[in-house]
């Protein structure tokens, strides 16, 4: 058996998180997609949002091949950030223009990823001390956050509409056939739980 090449391999786990997060949005609406379903405002477009914002910044500036994509919401002057504007979309922000970012982001990142090697170095200024990194660092912090906020998103949309899966075609949920079979399941682990209250 081959071994596998670990570049090749970290990128296409990256690759896989960032379909599944845009996945998540098909088929909702604009106000589904922007409505906040936590106490925190977390949201789906929100999340695109943040993991191409995030991603521009490790995979641009960070390995020193930035993209010259404008991110509004990260004002040069630090004094005039706006917490957490990256992880909500105003009125004033499409869907297509968080669409579009997520895909220039991602040409960007996967132009980064061809041209370097995983021990080519990296800066993070914001990490401090440890602000020394390689590409191989970065591919697994930004892969292991990006699938993190898929899981994210995986949740909201089942609040949103019941909707489940990994990706197009692959509910990855197994169930019985009967109508009524998570309403049972749902039950039995309510049931179960209720035995420490």
């Amino acid at each position: 058996m081959k071994e596998p090449d670990d570049k090749a391999t970290l990128h296409r786990y990256l690759k896989s998180a960032r379909e599944a997060l845009l996945w998540k949005l098909d088929g909702l609406s604009d106000y589904d997609i922007r409505r906040p379903m936590t106490p925190t405002g977390t949201n789906l477009l929100g999340l695109v949002k943040h993991v191409a914002s995030v991603t521009d910044g490790y995979f641009g500036a960070v390995m020193g091949r930035p993209s010259g994509i404008a991110l509004p919401w990260f004002p040069r002057d630090p004094a005039d950030e706006v917490p957490n504007a990256d992880l909500w979309v105003p009125a004033d922000e499409s869907r297509e223009f968080i669409v579009d970012l997520h895909h220039k982001v991602a040409v960007n990142t996967d132009a980064t990823i061809e041209a370097l090697d995983l021990d080519a170095v990296g800066h993070v200024p914001w990490w401090g001390d440890r602000g020394e990194v390689t590409l191989q660092w970065i591919l697994v912090h930004v892969t292991s956050e990006t699938h993190r906020h898929a899981g994210h998103a995986d949740i909201i949309r089942e609040l949103i509409d019941g909707a489940v899966g990994v990706r197009e075609g692959m509910d990855n949920m197994w169930s019985e056939d009967s109508a009524d079979y998570w309403e049972r399941h749902r039950q039995q682990i309510e049931d179960a739980a209720r035995a420490f209250r």
